[in-house]
C-alpha cells in the first residue's frame, strides 16, 4: 500500500491495515511500535476500533464506513517518521511470583538434563533477570518474553500438551512466556504462577500489557498457595507487584 525507508503500511482486509516496521525482533523496532500504539490511542481518532502491537507491526483494525482510510494513511505518514522509539530502560517491572518445579514445572528437570545444568541453577538463571514483553498472543493475556539466558533454552515438547493449567510458566527455544488460561499448548513448563492473568470480570480483564518489563520471583509451595488463597478472595494487592527497574 504505502512504503517508506523503514516502514510500510500495508493493507490487511477491507478494515485492518499493518505498519511494519522492519523484518527483525528487536527492542528498537518494538518500541516504535509502542510509541505508534499510544500515539493512535491518545488521538481517540472516530473509527479506529482497536490497534494491537505485535513484535514488530502494528495491526489497525478500523470502521470502513466511519474511517476515511485514504485520510488516515496520510495521517500515518505525517507521525510516524517523528514516533520516536518508546523505551524506557527505568521503567516499571512486574514482579510475578512462581513455584519452580514439582507439579508446577514438570518439565523443569527435563530443561535441566537437556542443558547439563541443575534444577537450582536454571531457577537461579530463568529469575535472575528482567524480561521485555513484546507482544500478547495466542490466547488473551499470553506474555511473549525475550530477554531470556540463552544457556537455558529448550526446544518445544515433540507432542504438545493438550491441556496445561493457567499461570503455567514455560519455555520455549529462547523465549518464555505464561499461559494466562487452561489451554494445550508445547512450551516447557518449569512453574506456575498463582496470580490470575486473565479475568473476564476484572477491569482491566488482562493482567499484562506489551511493552512492560517482568520478573520472575521464586516462592515456595505455601506461599504460592497462600497468595493463591489472596488472589481467589480478591484480598492480593496488584500494586506489590510493581517495581522500578535499577
Amino acid at each position: 500500500m504505502k512504503k517508506s525507508e523503514d516502514f510500510r503500511i500495508l493493507p490487511a482486509g477491507e478494515s485492518c491495515i499493518f505498519v511494519d516496521f522492519g523484518s527483525m525482533v528487536s527492542l528498537e523496532i518494538n518500541g516504535r511500535v509502542q510509541a505508534l500504539q499510544k500515539k493512535i490511542e491518545t488521538e481517540q481518532l472516530t473509527g479506529i476500533r482497536e490497534v494491537v502491537p505485535t513484535y514488530r507491526s502494528l495491526a489497525i483494525y478500523f470502521d470502513p464506513i466511519l474511517l476515511d482510510l485514504e485520510k488516515f494513511i496520510k495521517r500515518l505518514e505525517d507521525i510516524i517518521p517523528g514516533t520516536a522509539s518508546l523505551q524506557d530502560e527505568t521503567a516499571k517491572t512486574v514482579v510475578i511470583p512462581v513455584c519452580y518445579g514439582g507439579k508446577s514445572g514438570p518439565d523443569l528437570e527435563r530443561v535441566a538434563s537437556f542443558k547439563g545444568l541443575t534444577c537450582e541453577e536454571v531457577i537461579q538463571k530463568h529469575s535472575s533477570r528482567d524480561y521485555y514483553c513484546y507482544m500478547l498472543g495466542f490466547t488473551p493475556g499470553f506474555p511473549y518474553l525475550g530477554g531470556m539466558d540463552e544457556s537455558i533454552s529448550a526446544p518445544r515438547l515433540e507432542s504438545p500438551r493438550e491441556i496445561i493449567p493457567a499461570g503455567s510458566v514455560g519455555i520455549a527455544g529462547t523465549q518464555t512466556g505464561i499461559y494466562p488460561i487452561n489451554s494445550p499448548g508445547g512450551w516447557q513448563l518449569i512453574g506456575r504462577t498463582p496470580l490470575t492473568l486473565f479475568d473476564p470480570h476484572r477491569e482491566p480483564p488482562i493482567l499484562l500489557e506489551s511493552g512492560i518489563w517482568i520478573r520472575f520471583r521464586p516462592v515456595s509451595e505455601e506461599a504460592y498457595r497462600q497468595i493463591s488463597e489472596k488472589v481467589n478472595s480478591g484480598n492480593w494487592d496488584m500494586e506489590t507487584l510493581e517495581r522500578r527497574r535499577s
